[in-house]
């Protein structure tokens, strides 16, 4: 099962990096920093949910919780590929990638982390995996 998660942890990561790349050339260009920033972040969550949706029964988590561990094994995946990545690769500045939690900005990056986190349990239980 937590093999399984990893593959599709890095299926998202793909689609993070495709985002971000559709962001930086097309989004941000045609719609400014702010709003580029705010669509991106819906679509990247909206895309996390449907890949969840679309694997969570090949996964196939034992139980509830077992769901809820994903989410935290993906979140944890995201925050460490995002700061140590944005840092030790692309050489990002520390304050640059914190400035993406600040709200009053139009920064709305936490609702990915959200997302995320609550991804596997939500299509599990969508899914009818488990009777609540």
């Amino acid at each position: 099962m937590i093999l399984r998660a990893l593959d599709v942890w890095f299926i998202l990561l793909v689609l993070a990096v495709a985002n971000g790349t559709f962001r930086t050339a097309i989004l941000i260009p045609c719609v400014g920093e702010r709003a580029g920033h705010i669509i991106s972040t819906i679509l990247l969550s909206l895309l996390i949910l449907a890949t969840a949706w679309l694997t969570i029964g090949w996964i196939h988590p034992a139980t509830f919780y077992a769901a809820v561990l994903i989410g935290i094994v993906w979140l944890g995946l995201t925050v460490l590929f995002e700061f140590g990545a944005g840092h030790f690769v692309f050489h990002q500045p520390w304050e640059r990638l914190i400035a993406d939690y600040d709200l009053t900005k139009g920064r709305i990056w936490v609702l990915v982390l959200i997302v995320t986190v609550k991804a596997p349990a939500l299509a599990a239980w969508a899914r009818g995996m488990f009777k609540p």
